[in-house]
Parts: structure tokens; C-alpha cells; sequence
């Protein structure tokens, strides 16, 4: 069976939403690995439509070891809005997308590799069906924005998998559920 696994950056507060504006400083050569080493574990990537288009926008017009990775492999992308998926290597999913996933995650590949997507992240781990999650823990207090747990989210017991810790302060926080 296939694992689906999800890797954020998020805030000491919990922060999730817009890492672009706050994620660059604790950038080096550890994290670049860790988060390397999980993409590449993929054989394919499973987007939500905001971080679709956000990707789409940018690493096409890339060519360095990650943007080959993610400009080659192939794409899942969940959406209800979109119309076309027309990054290299997408398929669009736009039914019940919990029940599509299901399905895959049952069929012949590798691992399904995720990154940002807090939508979708949130209703996979609902849903029984994300198999790890890596959080990026930065050292910074945002103070608002999307938070990847809130009081919807009820009890949902993980254990922890692996940690390490970067030079920069970043803690990389690997979970699983129980």
C-alpha cells in the first residue's frame, strides 16, 4: 500500500499560511536535505488547487535539483474549481477526493509526497488516510494567519517518528498517527 506523506512550515504559533513571507531566513543546507530527502521518497505529488497554482506559477521556470523533481514527477491536484491541471505530469481530482485517494493508496507506486496544502492535509488526516506528517517548526511567532490545528480539529493522537534540529533553529518534527 501506498503512504501518503505531508511536510509544512509552520510558526512556533502554528502558522501555516503564506511561508513565502516568513520561511526564506532559516533556509540552509540541512532543511534543503530533509526536505529533498522526503520529496524525493515520492513518486508523486499530491497538491491542494492553492498551492497547484502556486507551484504551477513558479517552478516551471526552474532548473535546479528540486525544480527537476517536482517539474518531472507526477501530480495529483485536488480541486473542485479548477477546470484544467496544465502543469507537466497533472491530473486534476475533482470528485470526492477522499474516496479517490483512498483508491490510489491502494494501488502499485511509491510513496504520495505532499507539501503546504492545510485543506487537504486537515481532511486526509480526518479521514484516516496521511500516513506521516513532517512539520517544519521555524522560530518565529506570527501572530495571525491559517493555523494547520484548530478547534475543529478535535483529538487526533500522533506519535512522534524522528526529530532533529537545524543550526538555524528550525526543529523537524516527524509524526505518525496512532
Amino acid at each position: 500500500m501506498r503512504k501518503i506523506v505531508a511536510g509544512l512550515f509552520v510558526s512556533l504559533d502554528g502558522v501555516v499560511e503564506a511561508p513565502d513571507k516568513w520561511h526564506f531566513p532559516y533556509v540552509n543546507d540541512e532543511m534543503t536535505g530533509a526536505v529533498m530527502a522526503q520529496q524525493q521518497g515520492a513518486d508523486t505529488l499530491l497538491l491542494g488547487r492553492v498551492t497547484y497554482e502556486v507551484f504551477a506559477a513558479s517552478w516551471p521556470h526552474r532548473s535546479d535539483p528540486m525544480a527537476d523533481h517536482l517539474n518531472n514527477v507526477s501530480k495529483l491536484v485536488v480541486s473542485t474549481t479548477l477546470r484544467s491541471a496544465d502543469w507537466n505530469n497533472s491530473t486534476l481530482i475533482s470528485g470526492d477526493a477522499i474516496e479517490e485517494l483512498r483508491r490510489i493508496k491502494e494501488g502499485p507506486g511509491g510513496n504520495i509526497g505532499m507539501t503546504g496544502s492545510v485543506t487537504l492535509t486537515r481532511a486526509l488526516l480526518g479521514a484516516g488516510l496521511l500516513d506521516d506528517l513532517h512539520l517544519y517548526v521555524h522560530p518565529i511567532v506570527l501572530g495571525s494567519g491559517t493555523r494547520l490545528f484548530d478547534e475543529r480539529a478535535g483529538q487526533l493522537p500522533l506519535k512522534l517518528a524522528g526529530s532533529a534540529t537545524f543550526t538555524t533553529g528550525v526543529v523537524h518534527l516527524h509524526y505518525q498517527p496512532e
